[in-house]
């Protein structure tokens, strides 16, 4: 029942919600799928059979409402079987409707639609999931605008679709807009927030001679944009390509579980047709020859086998849940126990993706002391929007500083504030383009400010200088927060997976690098594009590792679905990258992620041990029903008693006492 995401990206049965910041979000409705209508229609009619059926109804009662959930919820799959006999392949889904009906066939009613009900509940989950993801792929198409203002060469604007524009084509962005294609700025000055493409949690300043980027966010200034790639080409249209492409691909273990399909499938089929013709040609009753067969049938049938597998891995699912752990699918829970590697990135994952102030420095002859410097920067930034302002502010308020009133504020795209404050004039913004137009007045004080700049920028931190009357007063220092817990996180993932996690962002390498030292990581990879994240990921799975992507934003969600288990980070991950993550961490609680490990292996120790016990239980059964003569009675209740058994033992992984041991170990 695997659905490609391009398999329903050309349904329409999405409704907008709420998404990535100016991009409308759609989501497909549940019901409109038709997997979940015929999946909730033979559910409620196996919850209307089974009560009557236990308190002693006429069986014309029950019976009808079981036969109505085996036609709603088996016909599906077992029409999708017969297409798939035609040709030449017997999958699983088949097996169990032929189980599910010969189980009715000698009286098992219940137990066959309760295989029937389990299936198409199955089946409607994995295409919802498939649409889901398919709704995030088309709402990232969403952010580059369907139109740009192109400037002609007489100097007049024309508005039209961003796939009529050709490379060449001059455009112009103005503030507040979204940048229509890709392309390198000619004139204007602005900062642009591309978080969407870099996960960088500033706006990057813009000038001329930069490039942007299709999707993101123009700020306050204008720009004239000359386009350098057509729209189909651009790299949110490229990020597209690589979620669909990496998403169609199966993995291997899926592979294998296919391979498996077919050979127990032909196999069940041919020694169920044995166990049934063969002593009825040296002779026995029909009736008999038909009773062992399906008694053969019953006691060989799968189902302690796949709820050996199934309640350790569901149990452990929601034990994580009830920690804050999304994990989308039993097959991601098994997958997280055989994670060796791990790639994490920066902004929103390491970090908590909002800048905080770490440095206030006062120069010398300013006659200012921290909390002066910081109220006056405060004051000159309150009514700033951008987010270095609020950052300056929210430390002053910290410290319970009172900010005077601003006047006559402004401010210049790429270098900064100017607002009156208690009679002088203070500036506030990027050193470089501050100093030009304030007063130095001799050398000694210039290199004394440059050392400041230097070592605040040399950290990994954002420099930001304070002037007042054109006279350097301060600089100030601004940085990401490091994620509470990081630093152990890193070292309980090293010590799970043997080897030390690896840094994919975005981000600067000054920045990446202060920060890697910070949580222990070397092996650090800054300034990368989402292709290039992939690129990485790829790169560690060609040298045999299964590697855990660990990321929040739309620029993560190529790597997050090419590698072996993604993860996204809840509170700020984009739609994209909760849609194509296999697991969320709903809390963006960091320790989490090496405990859902040690989880996972211990659910994967269960399954073996359930495997083991239905593993004896089938093959006793078998034997039995082969050598001897199995009263029907005892091998229904042996195969529901070592289904029982084998059930029980996987939810042991519910207790609270396992999600902290799994902590433990994690640590």
């Amino acid at each position: 029942m695997v659905l490609p995401v391009s398999a329903t990206l050309t349904s329409s049965q999405v409704v907008p919600s709420s998404g990535v910041p100016g991009a409308p979000r759609r989501r497909t409705r549940v019901l409109a799928l038709p997997e979940a209508r015929w999946a909730t229609a033979a559910t409620a009619l196996f919850l209307l059979a089974l009560p009557l059926q236990l308190a002693g109804a006429p069986a014309w009662t029950w019976g009808a409402l079981y036969a109505l959930a085996y036609a709603t919820g088996g016909w599906e799959p077992g029409w999708e079987g017969l297409k798939a006999l035609r040709e030449r392949t017997l999958d699983v889904d088949l097996l169990m409707i032929v189980a599910a009906l010969g189980a009715a066939a000698i009286g098992q009613v219940m137990d066959g639609a309760l295989l029937i009900v389990i299936f198409a509940t199955s089946g409607a989950l994995e295409a919802l999931a498939t649409a889901r993801t398919a709704d995030s792929v088309r709402g990232l198409l969403d952010l580059a605008p369907a139109t740009a203002t192109r400037l002609n060469p007489d100097g007049h604007e024309l508005t039209l679709p961003v796939d009529e524009l050709t490379v060449g084509d001059t455009i112009l962005v103005r503030p507040g807009e979204r940048v229509g294609v890709d392309g390198r700025v000619l004139d204007g000055a602005s900062e642009v927030d591309q978080a969407t493409i870099t996960g960088e949690p500033l706006p990057a300043p813009k000038e001329p001679g930069d490039e942007v980027f299709a999707g993101t966010l123009n700020g306050t200034g204008a720009l004239r944009v000359r386009v350098e790639r057509d729209a189909s080409d651009s790299v949110i249209a490229r990020i597209v390509r690589l979620v669909e492409e990496a998403s169609e691909t199966k993995a291997p273990t899926q592979l294998f579980i296919e391979k498996v399909e077919q050979r127990y499938s032909l196999g069940m089929v041919a020694a169920t047709l044995a166990v049934f013709a063969v002593p009825l040609a040296f002779g026995t009753d029909l009736t008999d020859a038909l009773l062992r067969a399906m008694t053969f049938m019953i006691v060989a049938s799968p189902c302690a086998v796949v709820l050996a597998t199934m309640p350790p891995l569901l149990s452990a699912i929601a034990n994580a849940g009830r920690h804050g752990v999304l994990v989308k699918s039993a097959v991601v829970m098994e997958r997280l126990g055989q994670v060796d590697a791990v790639a994490l990135d920066k902004t929103g994952t390491l970090t908590e993706g909002t800048p905080r102030l770490t440095d206030v420095r006062p120069l010398p002859g300013s006659d200012l002391d921290e909390d002066d410097l910081l109220a006056l920067a405060a004051a000159a930034e309150h009514p700033s929007e951008h987010p270095l302002a609020r950052a300056v502010v929210e430390a002053a308020r910290e410290r319970g500083l009172v900010l005077s009133v601003a006047e006559d504020f402004d401010s210049t795209p790429g270098v900064g504030v100017t607002a009156a404050v208690d009679g002088c004039v203070v500036a506030v913004g990027a050193p470089g383009r501050l100093l030009d137009c304030a007063g130095v007045p001799d050398g000694s004080a210039t290199r004394l400010l440059v050392k400041e700049v230097e070592e605040v920028e040399a950290s990994g931190r954002t420099a930001v200088l304070v002037v007042a009357d054109n006279v350097p007063v301060g600089v100030l220092g601004l940085a990401d927060r490091l994620r509470p817990g990081a630093a152990a996180t890193v070292t309980s993932l090293t010590e799970l997976t043997g080897t030390a996690p690896v840094l994919l962002t975005g981000d600067n390498p000054r920045a990446a690098a202060r920060l890697a030292a910070e949580v222990g990581i070397e092996d650090v990879r800054a300034g990368l594009l989402p292709q290039q994240k992939l690129g990485a990921v790829r790169e560690l799975e060609a040298a045999g590792r299964r590697v855990m992507v660990v990321g929040d934003g739309v620029n993560d969600a190529p790597a997050l679905a090419a590698a072996h288990t993604g993860v996204a980070m809840g509170r700020a991950g984009s739609d994209l990258a909760l849609e194509t993550a296999d697991a969320v961490i709903v809390r963006d609680d960091l320790t989490t992620v090496p405990a859902v490990i040690a989880l996972s292996r211990h659910a994967g120790r269960l399954v073996v041990q359930n495997l083991v016990i239905a593993g004896v239980f089938i093959a006793g059964l078998v034997a039995w029903d082969l050598i001897g003569t199995l009263p029907l009675p005892l091998g229904v209740a042996g195969h529901e008693g070592s289904t029982v058994l084998v059930g029980l033992n996987g939810l042991r992984l519910l207790r609270e006492a396992a999600w902290r041991d799994a902590v433990k170990r994690g640590r």
